[in-house]
């Protein structure tokens, strides 16, 4: 009987193995992830069948399916789009539009909110003044001064009648205490918890990271942008002291595509359909800013976060200017940031200079010579801890948003950007990124010349790329 059942055993541990080899093989994004995995599997099976079950899928059938039933929504926004931009600026934003299904519109408004405080302080005075419907999604919300003033605005909305809706990530929220979720669940506020839903952060899936930043505000007022809910994004935390971050203040049509990423977020966690409940009719502002939304996340159809970076870093000609806190690119975005820089573009890519998590921090290190002989420079923020997530390219094109410049948020979080087409716009992206630079330092040390604890710890730490 021992015989049978250790033969049993033996037959059963080679065919999950022989199945996830068979899975990582047929539907693993990149040939490099496919070899990485079998490797993986084949060499430490006990480790990595774990491991491949957690970190090993790229899909999400559950939101495929939750986007499908939106789409009726997105054809008609995109059928009827109330104001087409003119067409220099939709030939810009085209390449956009085709990656992301959603279509470019004129008519809208985005103010530059920078840093903690311009950015909670726009935010709670328009929760405030909401009179219909709120609609939050934080990636990190924390339960401290920051938080119960969120809350504090949230639960005053919900007893004077609004109808208030919270969204949070079960992986950047997972220290989020129940007292705080249950105040605002006594107060009416609906919320969401990840841990219980079936959202990309359900017990199966907490590979995947719901890293959208979000709130709309009766359908015609949206914020997006680096903030999360905490001090530390308020400059509080004396481990990283100032923290430099970027949020946007939108109006005009591309809120409603704002809303409409909030709304399949929604279903998906819910189940519940808020196209008939909520305000479709943002209207037009006068500074008429073409632009269009560009949500990304593992269930699209392509690889539609890698291709707006890339895209981005293409249609750049004289200048391509990146912000980002994390580094770790794959292949095609290096590639495309040499060819940028070897045409004759000024690439410049900003990084922080501070220390949150060690692991990504060293991996770029592996990818700066590279690109540094084909002429990108690189610099690092001193002045605090830089969490913005911001491009410029040439005078009239700045995308500002969530989207790190690392795998992660190409291929495993659900991310969200705005791109906005105007030369005054890009200005303001222009001074603010120039005096971001003032507080920098350029890092010209190859990696030969690195302490010995970077120059191992980055090739290891490079291995992980596809999943820091």
């Amino acid at each position: 009987m021992n015989v049978f059942w250790t033969a049993a055993t033996g037959v059963l541990a080679i065919g999950i193995v022989a199945f996830c080899v068979w899975r990582a093989i047929s539907t693993a994004r990149t040939p490099q992830g496919s070899v990485a995995w079998v490797i993986f599997l084949l060499s430490a099976p006990w480790f990595a069948v774990p491991a491949y079950a957690v970190f090993g899928g790229h899909r999400i059938r559950s939101y495929t399916r939750s986007r499908q039933r939106s789409r009726a929504l997105t054809s008609t926004l995109k059928d009827q789009a109330p104001h087409p931009p003119a067409e220099v600026a939709r030939s810009r934003l085209a390449v956009f539009e085709r990656i992301v299904n959603l279509p470019a519109t004129g008519g809208n408004s985005a103010t530059l909110l920078i840093d903690g405080h311009e950015t909670f302080a726009a935010i709670f005075e328009a929760i405030d003044a909401a009179k219909h419907n709120v609609c939050v999604q934080f990636y990190t919300i924390v339960d401290d001064a920051t938080g119960k003033a969120l809350a504090d605005r949230l639960v005053a909305a919900a007893q004077r009648g609004v109808t208030v809706r919270l969204l949070f990530d079960g992986v950047g929220s997972y220290g989020l205490s129940r007292s705080y979720r249950r105040r605002l669940s006594e107060a009416g506020v609906q919320i969401i918890d990840p841990r219980a839903a079936r959202g990309p952060t359900s017990r199966r899936n907490i590979n995947f990271r719901n890293h959208r930043k979000t709130v709309i505000v009766d359908g015609s007022l949206g914020f997006i942008g680096g903030h999360n809910v905490s001090d530390t994004y308020m400059g509080r935390n004396p481990r990283y002291g100032h923290w430099r971050d970027t949020h946007l203040a939108l109006r005009g049509p591309i809120v409603a595509q704002l809303q409409l990423i909030f709304a399949e977020d929604w279903h998906w966690g819910a189940g519940d359909l808020l196209t008939s409940e909520l305000t479709w009719d943002p209207g037009l502002q006068g500074d008429d800013m073409p632009a269009v939304l560009l949500p990304t996340g593992p269930a699209d159809a392509t690889e539609a976060g890698a291709q707006t970076f890339f895209a981005a870093i293409a249609a750049a000609r004289k200048r391509l200017w990146i912000a980002s806190p994390y580094f770790v690119p794959d292949a095609g975005t290096l590639a495309a940031l040499s060819n940028a820089s070897l045409n004759g573009v000024d690439v410049r890519v900003i990084l922080t200079g501070k220390i949150d998590h060690y692991l990504p921090w060293l991996a770029a290190h592996a990818f700066f010579d590279d690109i540094r002989t084909d002429g990108v420079r690189i610099y690092r923020y001193q002045s605090g801890f830089m969490h913005q997530k911001v491009i410029l390219c040439d005078d009239d094109l700045a995308l500002v948003g969530t989207t790190n410049c690392d795998i992660r948020s190409f291929r495993l979080n659900f991310e969200t950007m705005a791109a906005i087409c105007d030369e005054r716009f890009a200005c303001d992206i222009a001074r603010m990124l120039e005096a971001d630079l003032a507080q920098c330092e350029k890092y010209d040390t190859p990696l030969t010349e690195a302490p010995v604890w970077i120059r191992i710890g980055s090739t290891f730490a490079r291995l992980l790329a596809p999943v820091l």
